[in-house]
């Protein structure tokens, strides 16, 4: 679910995502599933980038963080990054942290996306 490498074409402009979690508009996490908070996070940083003029085909890399990892949580990130991307998905780190911002925050993604 990830590309090995990407590249930045000369002239363009990085655009850089905070860690975006699985929240709804109220900043409240949606849901205590894992599952649930991948998908609401990716669909955050669609939200992200549109004032940009920008969305999901535009980004380059990602930094996954994953409360407690283990495999189990793969299969729900790799969904995620495929209905995201297709088969063109961008760079991916995945770090397995013991906590994030908050206790029920169990996913965040920081992204790094390019503006043609």
């Amino acid at each position: 679910g990830y590309s090995h490498t990407a590249a930045v074409p000369a002239g363009t402009e990085l655009v850089l995502i905070a860690g975006q979690y699985g929240s709804g508009p109220d900043g409240a996490v949606v849901s205590t599933d894992f599952t649930e908070q991948v998908k609401q996070t990716f669909r955050n940083i669609g939200t992200a980038l549109a004032p940009h003029g920008l969305d999901l085909s535009h980004v380059v890399q990602l930094r996954t963080y994953v409360v407690h990892h283990d495999v189990s949580k793969l299969g729900p990130i790799a969904a995620a990054v495929q209905e995201g991307w297709g088969t063109n998905p961008p760079t991916q780190t995945l770090i397995g942290v013991a906590s994030l911002a908050t206790p029920d925050v169990l996913f965040e993604v920081e992204a790094l996306a390019v503006r043609p």
